[in-house]
């Protein structure tokens, strides 16, 4: 089965060879041009609001915001800085990391946006990849840099953003003292033209290098508009420094917390409230491990959110609990929506707390999997039979019947065509079509329903496979999740456990709720429940860990691979 949303326009951009988007005559195709766009437009409009270390922030209007990125252009020019050259950016949340962003992309270069929480091995990795020729960062990047000699033998240019430099090479603020206040022509970039490469979390293997087109952020700024109803005029509380480059585009101002992006689930729920407050902010892009944290703090302090409009919550599902606790704090007309995607696609699909805490949700807590909704407009969403196998070209009858599981696949604008440099990877995870379209296999499974909803049952690495049956996370965590005890939940599979050499047997880890215990009598609770129910019979271990790792850019995926390393010797 395939489900299919499609919109009106007048003038369609060819958009990775595939769907066409629809924007206006006037759209520009470099996402450094909407800032002109908007400086004319409101210039005296607050674009970007950071907080300072010590209380407050500092506010850039529209016009500012233009004026810094082009006196950045400038000083990055002066520093050697061209067209087409793989720029690594390592600057934090601040005036300075929109500046340099958005000067990147009106020259023409390509910024290569990779997470520092990744790991320092992966981190050398990826950067290897990208053979980049300019590293811009903070001078603690440039000294792991050299410590680890990152990218030593493709780098030339260096630019330190800070108040000391701790090296040679080039000092920001300097360059920018002496930059003109002249305004730059935004470089004429085609569509299909490499924009930037952002690497994947890393969160089921080797973080892979994805290919943005300049027309994959114009079809996400399209997207993002149309499907949350996002409006010129809005203010976002931006909690994840990479969403907060799209409020210019969108004519939303991005206000920046005083909080560590990389550790959103240590934030102080207090100060991300209040800045709400402060700036009276209508829209909220929160990991799951925020929604959670600020639902927690309002039911505890009966604190009210009524500006925002809505809450987009991305990274992981958001649970049905923490979805409900903090809707009781919001507005009622205000929406937790959960949209469904990874940095090869996204936005893919949509839906909204109302659903799911009419309907979905229910269901979502007896194994159904987690509803993401339908197709946001111009995207397709197929499933196919599961295999770990590349699949070359696409034929009809790969697809599977409605309701069963399989490997989601999607087709449209915002999809990405290639990983840098992994050619495997790209074979593995890139369907060609007939008429020289592709599809994108998303790693993950789940099915359709009859009203054309998608249902996400967990990544596909994570499936464990036993003799005649195959347990899928999503389904199986969600029954042992409903326990008052459980915080969550990680379904692994170990080798040769219970004496059994070459068998797989599947392992419940558990992690608890702040102030519970493991016991013998919880364990028989946990396994009674999976008892009642046929997906989850199978699971007869229960493992009991204190804390689960998780990625650092949302704070909710569990990294199953190191909990199965865990769970291995534990069973010994």
């Amino acid at each position: 089965m395939t489900i299919t949303a499609t919109h009106a326009g007048d003038t369609p951009v060819n958009v990775s060879g595939d769907t066409p988007v629809n924007v206006s005559d006037d759209t520009p195709v470099n996402v450094s041009g909407w800032l002109p766009v908007m400086a004319s437009q409101q210039p005296d409009a607050l674009s970007v609001a950071v907080a300072k270390k010590g209380g407050g922030y500092t506010r850039i209007t529209a016009g500012e915001l233009d004026a810094m990125c082009d006196r950045a252009a400038h000083a990055l020019t002066a520093a050697g800085v061209t067209k087409g050259m793989r720029t690594v950016l390592m600057v934090t949340p601040s005036p300075e990391f929109f500046a340099i962003t958005f000067a990147l992309f009106k020259l023409g270069a390509v910024p290569v946006m990779v997470d520092p929480g990744m790991g320092i091995k992966n981190l050398g990795q990826c950067l290897a990849e990208a053979e980049p020729e300019a590293f811009i960062g903070v001078p603690k990047a440039h000294i792991a840099r050299l410590l680890f000699r990152w990218a030593r033998r493709t780098l030339r240019v260096h630019v330190t953003v800070g108040p000391k430099v701790f090296w040679g090479g080039h000092r920001y603020e300097r360059l920018v003292s002496a930059a003109p206040e002249t305004a730059l022509e935004v470089e004429a970039s085609e569509p299909e033209g490499l924009a930037a490469i952002l690497f994947t979390s890393g969160s089921t293997g080797v973080p892979k290098g994805v290919l943005y087109t300049h027309a994959m952020f114009t079809a996400q700024i399209d997207s993002l508009r149309t499907a949350f109803g996002i409006e010129p005029g809005e203010v976002d509380l931006s909690t994840f420094p990479l969403f907060a480059l799209f409020g210019p585009a969108l004519g939303m101002a991005s206000v920046v917390p005083e909080m560590d992006a990389s550790r959103p689930g240590a934030s102080d729920p207090k100060k991300l409230i209040g800045a709400i407050h402060d700036f009276e902010c209508t829209n909220m892009f929160a990991s799951p491990a925020l929604v959670n944290l600020i639902g927690r703090y309002a039911e505890d302090h009966a604190v009210e959110m009524p500006s925002l409009r809505r809450v987009i919550s991305a990274g992981a599902p958001a649970s049905v609990a923490s979805l409900e606790r903090l809707t009781r704090h919001l507005d009622a007309d205000a929406e937790i929506l959960t949209p469904y995607g990874a940095t090869e696609s996204l936005p893919t699909t949509r839906i909204g707390s109302r659903e799911i805490l009419e309907e979905t949700g229910e269901k979502t807590s007896t194994g159904a999997g987690v509803c993401v909704g339908v197709p946001v407009e111009g995207m397709e969403v197929a499933v196919i039979g599961i295999t770990d196998e590349a699949i070359d070209t696409w034929n009809d009858d790969l697809r599977v019947p409605t309701g069963t599981i399989g490997e989601l696949v999607v087709k449209g604008p915002v999809v990405s065509r290639a990983y840098f440099k992994r050619e495997e990877s790209t074979r593995l995870a890139k369907i060609a079509c007939t008429d020289g379209s592709f599809r994108h296999r998303m790693g993950d499974v789940g099915y359709l329903d009859d009203q054309g909803r998608v249902w996400m049952c967990g990544r596909k690495a994570h499936r464990v496979e036993l003799d005649g049956e195959t347990l899928f996370t999503i389904p199986c965590e969600a029954i042992f999740n409903a326990h008052e005890a459980v915080f969550r939940t990680a379904l692994v599979g170990v080798e040769g456990a219970g004496n059994e050499p070459g068998k797989k047997q599947a392992v419940l880890c558990v992690e608890l709720e702040e102030g519970k215990k493991p016991s013998a009598a919880l364990t028989e609770e946990l396994l009674a429940l999976g008892q009642a129910h046929d997906h989850t019979r199978q699971i007869t271990t229960v493992l009991y860990h204190p804390s689960f790792p998780v990625d650092v850019r949302h704070n909710a995926k569990i990294f199953r691979e190191k909990l199965t390393v865990w769970a291995q010797k534990q069973s010994r």
